[in-house]
């Protein structure tokens, strides 16, 4: 059994890393956090109107390219290794919890317009929203029902991660219409998420790994590349084993996602847990071997530990997965 990438899938992944490498280089990731948007809108148009990732899981009936969420986790992964701060997790979301628990009629109306690049989120309780400040079409769990929402106020929440934009919304003079069953969305989205966030997270061990491995091959110490003590080799051979395992994990959540499988729940879980667990070791690790240059602002570590603790607060942290698969 081969349980690698199709060579469709290793091309939609060698072409998002392309353009991610052209449009969303370390500076240009700084300089989309720091604008007024939060991140860059025009790489954001060329994700979604050159390679279509928007659209990935949409059916072909509503503009969609007619892939599966496996797809999806494919660029997911990409952007979790530049670390580039985009809606596509968000619009994920949402699109999930439409196509699981929209109406007909909401569907047609919807997924077209967020397969164009329209940031679509949904919220599905009080807390902060996933890119509420700047999505154009907001959905939320609203008791029995699946809405709409309209006009509500969103207010940026700063947050210890940059990359990841959360916002308030405040709905209480906000007309609602009701788009479908907020049952089968919730349950779309408690599978989704966690899968999801693995996605992310593996692209940001692998991130993790090259920076230190690149590092250790630079810095010297004793007359000798740091990364040719034995010590050091251990220590991120351990890395590159937790990667590859997270990889596998998450790779099988989102095949059983796309599949519909019947034990979609535990391997949903049980990937978050792994992958979730994994991204924050790497992401110390990271900072570690880098011999504490990369507790500074003007490294890119920094980054990565605080996307790898953001990702375990989104859908559950990993001891809250392992319990769920467990009961």
């Amino acid at each position: 059994m081969e349980f690698a990438l199709s060579e469709e899938q290793a091309e939609l992944a060698s072409t998002v890393r392309a353009v991610l490498t052209k449009q969303a280089d370390p500076a240009a990731v700084r300089a989309a956090i720091a604008s007024e948007q939060g991140y860059d809108a025009a790489l954001w148009s060329t994700l979604c109107e050159q390679v279509g990732v928007a659209a990935l899981a949409i059916p072909e009936e509503y503009d969609g390219a007619g892939a599966t969420f496996f797809e999806t986790a494919v660029v997911l992964e990409e952007l979790g290794r530049s670390l580039a701060p985009t809606p596509l997790l968000a619009s994920v979301i949402a699109t999930e919890a439409l196509l699981a628990g929209g109406t007909e009629d909401a569907k047609a109306w919807l997924l077209p317009r967020i397969a164009a690049g329209e940031i679509a989120t949904i919220a599905l309780g009080d807390g902060p929203v996933l890119d509420a400040d700047r999505a154009t079409i907001v959905l939320a769990i609203d008791g029995d029902d699946l809405v709409e929402i309209a006009g509500a106020t969103a207010t940026w929440a700063e947050s210890m991660d940059q990359t990841i934009r959360l916002a308030h919304l405040d709905r209480s003079d906000a007309p609602t219409t009701v788009i479908g069953d907020s049952a089968a969305a919730r349950a779309r989205v408690d599978l989704v998420g966690p899968a999801a966030v693995s996605a992310l997270a593996v692209g940001l061990c692998d991130r993790a790994l090259r920076m230190t491995v690149d590092y250790s091959k630079e810095r010297v110490q004793f007359g000798r590349p740091i990364g040719s003590f034995q010590a050091l080799k251990h220590r991120m051979a351990d890395m590159l084993a937790q990667l590859e395992i997270g990889r596998s994990a998450s790779w099988a959540a989102s095949y059983a996602l796309a599949t519909n499988a019947t034990d979609v729940e535990d391997l949903t879980r049980t990937a978050a847990s792994y992958c979730l667990e994994a991204a924050a070791h790497l992401a110390g690790e990271c900072i570690q071997l880098h011999g504490g240059i990369a507790i500074t602002w003007e490294h890119d570590a920094h980054l990565v530990f605080k996307r790898a603790h953001a990702l375990g607060q989104l859908f559950g942290a990993p001891h809250q997965h392992r319990a769920a698969v467990t009961l």
